[in-house]
């Protein structure tokens, strides 16, 4: 099994790198938030809460279909790109209340109020950097904000095999060695999803793959692009950027094409579990 290196908390992420990840990474997840919103039939009658809803893509897309979604981050910095995706300042005029059908909150899903007279039918926790020691007791957190039976939703990197991208990401864990700061380790094995949810007190309840393959127009948007996600941070304290995105460019020359743009072909999993 190939370990995913799982992210330091995100508090201390630059507007520069929350504005990379919200313009050129969150994009390549887009298969994984379709494949669930479309299996789970997310539409009008949903209220959903994100957990690590980031700069808020997903929430956008199903809030295009008609839910009422509600999102949690410890990033501020994301979270604000979320707001001005999902509630933004009208040029002219009061600002236009959202009714309720959309909401924004600092933190996990500890820091969600508990909704009155009508609980979140679904929750989704689909951003698999987060480490399971931060995710098992916001799993927790969040059930008791959701109906009996709901879904709930994890996502994780798929075989080891079928994800290009896991080859790169031993440079984080390679760099992060001197200090020992390696990080937790996510695993991409076949039940560690299932362990996750039954760690949380969730009963699993059906699974399904999707294939995300990270596209990049050049290898300066590559690197910008992993390197926003976190999973680089420890081998950045353990030695400095500048190194981390030098070996992060020679990693990826494997996947370099001729015409400048770089791609990696991957595939993700995810889990629906019930409350």
């Amino acid at each position: 099994m190939t370990p995913t290196l799982a992210r330091h908390p995100r508090t201390h992420r630059t507007d520069g790198r929350a504005r990379d990840w919200a313009e050129i990474q969150e994009r390549m997840l887009v298969p994984l938030y379709e494949a669930v919103h479309e299996r789970l039939e997310v539409g009008p009658r949903t209220r959903l809460l994100g957990i690590g809803c980031g700069s808020g893509l997903a929430l956008l897309m199903a809030s295009a279909r008609g839910a009422a979604v509600t999102g949690c981050d410890p990033d501020d910095r994301r979270l604000e790109l979320a707001r001005q995706r999902l509630l933004p300042e009208p040029q002219w005029g009061p600002p236009v209340r959202s009714g309720g059908r959309t909401r924004l909150v600092p933190g996990g899903p500890e820091a969600v109020p508990v909704p009155e007279g009508a609980p979140f039918t679904m929750v989704t926790a689909l951003d698999p950097g987060t480490a399971p020691a931060a995710l098992v007791p916001a799993l927790r957190a969040a059930a008791g904000l959701a109906e009996r039976g709901s879904p709930v939703v994890l996502a994780g990197w798929g075989p080891p095999e079928r994800c290009a991208t896991g080859r790169v990401l031993r440079v984080a864990a390679r760099l992060a060695e001197p200090r020992g700061a390696s990080p937790a380790v996510r695993l991409s094995g076949r039940d560690d999803l299932e362990d996750l949810a039954r760690g949380a007190g969730l009963r699993p309840d059906g699974s399904g793959r999707v294939s995300c393959p990270f596209g990049y127009p050049d290898m300066d948007s590559a690197v910008r692009g992993l390197v926003s996600t976190g999973l680089f941070d420890a081998a950045v304290a353990a030695t400095d950027e500048d190194q981390v995105r030098k070996e992060l460019r020679e990693a990826l020359h494997a996947y370099r094409r001729a015409d400048g743009t770089v791609r990696m072909e991957n595939v993700f999993r995810y889990l629906v579990a019930r409350v």
